[in-house]
């Protein structure tokens, strides 16, 4: 945002016939709204409240750069805020951990249906991975593919399932997203590194996954019950 302002602004102005100035306020709220709740988030500190100030970011890009209408870069936005829904639910935990050894109730019901929502809009980047032809590679990763994202939704061997998303996802983020090949001129340089970062942002959403596990809504917590 701040290396190509004129860039953005002026689509603004030309998308939505705004204006100069209200095409620079829009560029100016995304840029201070994303980088304020990222630091917020890194350093833990009212994670909470930056969880949705980005949640907010996210549904503004999406209306202004009509990713509405295009089922591709909607999906990986709703991976976005799926993300950032297994953040809340983790910042949430972390706020109920304030008196080591006390004993409290089971996970609060709230907790567990975003860590659900959470899980299930993660994978819908996955989808935007499938392709549809003969040949026995993709034959091959939408196979596994398909399987690894249905146990992550159930929350079945959920931590191996999401560990094996990310290496995988990985590595087709860093084959087919490898903007630093493209000269930084060229528009698909662009394009490329949105993919990538937007790409990373998910595996950091998996991560959580690997380390906090599915949360109560999963047959991986049922198991525990039979």
């Amino acid at each position: 945002m701040w290396f190509q302002w004129s860039e953005q602004r002026d689509y603004i102005d030309a998308t939505w016939s705004c204006g100069y100035f209200l095409a620079s306020i829009f560029v100016f709220i995304n840029l201070f709204g994303q980088l304020s709740g990222c630091i917020l988030v890194l350093s833990r500190n009212f994670v909470q409240y930056a969880c949705f100030g980005l949640f907010g970011i996210i549904a503004l890009q999406t209306i202004a750069y009509s990713i509405l209408w295009d089922l591709k870069f909607l999906m990986r936005n709703l991976a976005l805020g799926g993300g950032l829904l297994l953040l809340l639910a983790e910042s949430r935990s972390e706020g109920k951990s304030m008196f080591a050894g006390v004993p409290t109730m089971r996970e609060s019901s709230p907790k567990q249906y975003m860590q659900l929502g959470g899980r299930v809009l993660l994978v819908l980047m996955f989808m935007t991975l499938l392709h549809f032809d003969s040949s026995f590679f993709s034959i091959l990763q939408n196979i596994v593919g398909t399987a690894l994202m249905i146990l992550v939704a159930i929350g079945f061997k959920t931590k191996l399932a999401a560990l094996t998303l990310v290496i995988w996802l990985f590595v087709i983020n860093v084959y087919f997203n490898a903007f630093w090949t493209i000269p930084a001129y060229k528009p698909m340089h662009d394009f490329l590194k949105y993919d990538f970062f937007q790409t990373m942002s998910v595996i950091g959403g998996l991560l959580l996954v690997v380390a906090l596990g599915p949360g109560g809504v999963s047959m991986d917590e049922k198991k525990k019950e039979w």
